[in-house]
């Protein structure tokens, strides 16, 4: 992504937080000096990042870039308060070149979530995911829901969304044919398909937003962990070998300092906060 479309980017976001004009002109001006200050960040990591990709034939130099890249990517998001598809992508992408695919993942995710009709996330997403060490295949259950709905899967929100709407005009336009013109064959597969189009689309859109809310999923960033049977360091190891980073997991409970997880194929343990983070 280039310099000028990122600063687009988070100009866009940060004109929101300044937008308010009964705000005083010392709060102004302290808004459009931390606007500066992130655009100097901003431009800095871009930089930097650049610097690290043109320092590839010299490994130890271009990770040392790499890493001062990520420092001022998360200072971006973390002091800025900003959440941006992009910015968690470069950071992804940065973690990846530094070969933690724990964190690459999980930055991947966290831009999935605010874009998923990125196509570059979703295949970065997908090449980390296929360089993980631990292999946990889905639930049966789960691999036939993802076939036989595989709209709901695949396509983004935002999409299904749109391809919702368009089904209600459809519906709208075919209703408004058959009070004008009478019921016709055309008029009533438009109005059946229609109808079918945007109940399935609308049922979407709901269960993922309810599930978003509801819903709690994480990433081992940890280069490996023991899982456990309960939440502490006494407990026997849930699984012969430890987990590694980039095992994905929902969060089922939390204790502290530990978290209890379940893995893609409905297995369950416990691990140490430390070793994960929450996407």
């Amino acid at each position: 992504m280039t310099n000028h479309a990122m600063r687009i980017l988070l100009f866009a976001v940060l004109a929101l937080v300044g937008a308010n004009p009964s705000h005083g002109a010392d709060r102004a001006d302290g808004q459009r000096g931390s606007r500066d200050q992130l655009y100097a960040l901003l431009n800095e990591a871009n930089a930097v990042f650049q610097q690290a990709h043109a320092a590839a034939g010299t490994p130890d130099r271009a990770a040392d870039l790499y890493g001062r890249a990520i420092l001022l990517y998360e200072k971006i998001i973390d002091q800025g308060n900003i959440r941006n598809a992009k910015l968690y992508y470069n950071l992804g992408n940065a973690y990846f070149l530094t070969d933690d695919i724990g964190r690459a993942i999980l930055n991947y995710r966290r831009a999935l979530q605010l874009d998923g009709s990125d196509v570059n996330v979703r295949n970065n997403l997908a090449f980390a995911r296929s360089q993980r060490i631990d292999r946990v295949p889905a639930r049966t259950q789960t691999r036939v829901l993802e076939t036989l709905f595989f709209w709901h899967y695949d396509v983004s929100l935002r999409m299904r969304l749109l391809l919702g709407c368009l089904s209600f005009a459809g519906l709208c336009l075919g209703a408004t044919a058959m009070v004008w013109r009478g019921r016709s064959p055309v008029a009533s597969t438009v109005v059946v398909l229609s109808g079918l189009l945007c109940l399935c689309f609308v049922v979407s859109v709901a269960a993922e937003t309810r599930e978003r809310s509801t819903r709690l999923e994480g990433v081992i960033t940890a280069a490996q962990v023991v899982a456990r049977q309960g939440d502490g360091p006494n407990y026997a190891p849930s699984f012969k070998d430890p987990l590694h980073a980039g095992t994905e997991f929902e969060l089922l409970d939390r204790r502290p300092g530990w978290f209890h997880i379940e893995l893609a194929d409905g297995s369950r343990a416990w691990v140490p906060g430390t070793a994960a983070e929450i996407i």
